[in-house]
């Protein structure tokens, strides 16, 4: 398994996969920690996940350099991503308790009855590779302070990321056990979904992956979150602000280069603004700065593998031939490293790949619309449900067209992005169940009903 630097193709280390000893070994610790960790008082739970922020912050620039030189992040981007890590842990270790309460529900006289959230067990987690720190995280605070403990599958391009994921953990004092990374490849899943000491799975990923760890977990009653892919649509209506949602759009679409689910990829723009918009999109796209991820003025770096830029390049290309006019780059770029430049589309035929497909790199397909209905309709025409960002300053048209629109998050004058404070997670065939706040700690725990009917005075005696 090689550490590789996308940016020079240098193998930073490489590591020995765990084989099956090594796998079951890693199992059993976690299901015998489980035994104890769930047992731990919530507040000493909540410690050490503020230990845990502590020890992000005091190493995020070690942390961030890591991330940019296993897959290519811009480093402020890398280091931004070490801090909102932190602040996830500081907001579970704040509210988990409040979060975790028994619910007291109104019965009948006399009966005490509430909901009581209790953890699953060991919990197997399968991120990606593109916030290799910040997907793991944003599973890891909730569901290892709700009492469950955690195994992590990484992307097999980010193995020293996943262990010091790990070291995070242990650092901050947590039980052996409590969270382990598997050094294994996509191969050994199936099994280790299967395997009894498993109690639940999340993935975030491709479509793919999330139908065959779904299929696997659901024919062992195992339940499972999923976060899959998403080709967001960036609606730009008449009344917008235009050089706010250029500027705006242009960070939405290039942001951790492109290679992220939640980025803007599809822009529908209302034609009364589109040519307005066109001229200071296409300039505010122009304007990034491709090259070296260690550069701190660097906005785009290389992609995470040469495969990637290959596979977007396809796209563009099918995309063209079916009758897409190129605005904007296009072309790999000639130089060392898989660097791609700031892309836009129009014309999009519908079918092309720019127009159903998930374009996972720094690449816009802009699309003109008559009008706000239109809009709403070419915003929902896609098989994706993540996230989606419109642009009014009319605040009853701005929740009105929210509510219309099909996706797991919608944000008006933002970009989407994902904050502790807010559920998120997408719809369609972008996957099920929420991460973060209160609905994300929610997931993965047995909501006990418990029904304690009045007891007589002999009863209460016996007792």
């Amino acid at each position: 398994m090689d550490s590789l630097n996308p940016a020079t193709g240098e193998v930073l280390e490489t590591f020995d996969g765990d084989d099956a000893e090594a796998i079951d070994d890693k199992l059993q610790r976690a299901h015998e920690t489980y035994e104890e960790w769930h047992e731990w008082p919530i507040e000493e739970r909540q410690q050490l996940l503020s230990n845990a922020a502590d020890v992000l912050r005091e190493n995020k620039q070690k942390y961030a350099e890591l991330m940019t030189n296993e897959m290519g992040k811009p480093i402020d981007s890398a280091v931004s991503e070490a801090e909102k890590c932190a602040w996830v842990c500081d907001y579970y270790a704040e509210h988990a308790g409040e979060f975790l309460q028994d619910e007291r529900i109104g019965t009948e006289p006399g009966v005490d009855s509430y909901v009581s959230y209790e953890p699953l067990g060991p919990v197997l987690a399968v991120m990606p590779w593109n916030f290799p720190f910040w997907q793991v995280f944003r599973f890891a605070a909730p569901n290892l302070t709700a009492g469950n403990v955690g195994l992590l599958k990484h992307a097999s391009n980010v193995p020293q990321c996943a262990l010091a994921i790990q070291e995070v953990f242990e650092e901050a004092g947590y039980p052996e056990g409590a969270f382990t990374t598997l050094l294994v490849g996509s191969d050994t899943m199936e099994s280790v979904i299967e395997d009894d000491r498993i109690t639940a799975v999340t993935l975030t990923g491709s479509e793919p992956a999330g139908r065959a760890v779904a299929e696997t977990a659901g024919k062992n009653l195992k339940k499972t979150v999923l976060e899959l892919g998403g080709s967001d649509p960036f609606v730009v209506l008449s009344d917008a602000d235009i050089e706010d949602a250029a500027t705006t759009g242009a960070q939405a679409r290039c942001i951790n280069s492109g290679q992220s689910c939640i980025a803007a990829k599809r822009f529908v723009v209302v034609e009364d603004v589109y040519d307005e918009f066109m001229e200071r999109f296409t300039g505010a796209m122009e304007s990034m700065e491709i090259g070296d991820p260690m550069d701190e003025d660097t906005d785009i770096g290389p992609q995470a593998r040469e495969d990637l830029v290959e596979d977007l390049h396809e796209q563009v290309e099918a995309s063209v031939e079916a009758g897409a006019t190129l605005e904007l780059g296009g072309e790999p770029m000639d130089r060392d490293g898989p660097f791609y430049p700031p892309t836009i589309l129009t014309d999009i035929p519908d079918g092309s790949p720019a127009a159903d497909e998930e374009l996972f790199g720094p690449v816009a397909s802009v699309f003109k619309v008559a009008d706000t209905e239109e809009a709403i309709r070419r915003a929902n025409d896609t098989t994706f449900g993540l996230g989606a960002s419109i642009w009014t300053q009319d605040k009853k048209q701005a929740k009105a067209v929210a509510r219309d629109i099909e996706a797991g998050c919608v944000f008006v004058n933002e970009l989407v992005k994902s904050d502790p404070r807010v559920p998120f997670g997408g719809v369609k065939n972008s996957g099920y169940g929420r991460e973060l706040s209160k609905q994300g700690i929610h997931e993965f725990v047995n909501e006990k009903t418990t029904w304690l009917a009045e007891m007589s005075e002999t009863d209460e005696m016996i007792e």
